[in-house]
């Protein structure tokens, strides 16, 4: 049976728009610090960013030893700020003692890897659900805490509840997308094209 069958939103979507790429990455460790440097950026400016903060590093990578030996003031001068300097160190530090990789994370939840990652500081719900989606291409995440996600099923949906009530809604919905979510939120980012939102207010979060 087809995900999307019993919802013609979501059928209409899938037909208007093009099938969104798998994008697994065989670097977490470097997807979660691609992460974490994007927060609450757009993505033109996150990704500017994100290519002078590896700059600085041998071959372009950010080795997790020598980011935390690296003067605060070297990495601010990328364009990062004093607390995303503080994240990005803090994920090198946790790298080291818990490896962010497939080998170590493949074999837990969606809930449990959420659980390991947010230990970090910097490292909220939002920024280990986009690796689940994008980096591990897990299957079933709904990324309700995604301002663009929320706008875009509020705009298609016609959905006029507010507060806890348009989050109950929120959910209702996606469960009809089970078990494709991550998908459905890939449409949803996508059909952007259709219903467009400021750029301004399309920024990433922790």
């Amino acid at each position: 049976m087809t995900w999307h069958k019993h919802d013609k939103i979501m059928t209409g979507l899938v037909r208007t728009l093009p099938k969104p790429k798998k994008s697994v990455k065989d670097d977490l460790y470097l997807a979660l610090l691609d992460s974490v440097v994007g927060q609450q950026l757009s993505t033109k400016v996150a990704d500017v960013i994100f290519a002078r903060f590896i700059a600085l590093f041998k071959d372009n990578y950010p080795d997790a030893k020598k980011l935390l030996k690296m003067p605060d003031e070297k990495l601010r001068s990328v364009g990062l700020s004093r607390a995303k300097v503080m994240y990005v160190k803090s994920v090198a530090a946790f790298h080291l003692k818990h490896p962010i990789t497939h080998a170590r994370l493949s074999h837990l939840t969606d809930d449990e890897i959420i659980a390991e990652l947010t230990q970090i500081k910097g490292v909220g719900l939002w920024t280990v659900q986009m690796i689940l989606m994008f980096a591990m291409h897990r299957p079933d995440v709904f990324a309700i805490g995604d301002l663009v996600i929320r706008q875009m099923m509020v705009k298609h949906y016609n959905v006029t509840e507010t507060g806890a009530a348009l989050m109950r809604k929120l959910h209702e919905i996606a469960d009809t997308w089970a078990p494709q979510r991550t998908l459905a939120c890939k449409y949803l980012w996508k059909s952007r094209d259709l219903v467009p939102i400021a750029p301004a207010k399309a920024k990433r979060k922790s």
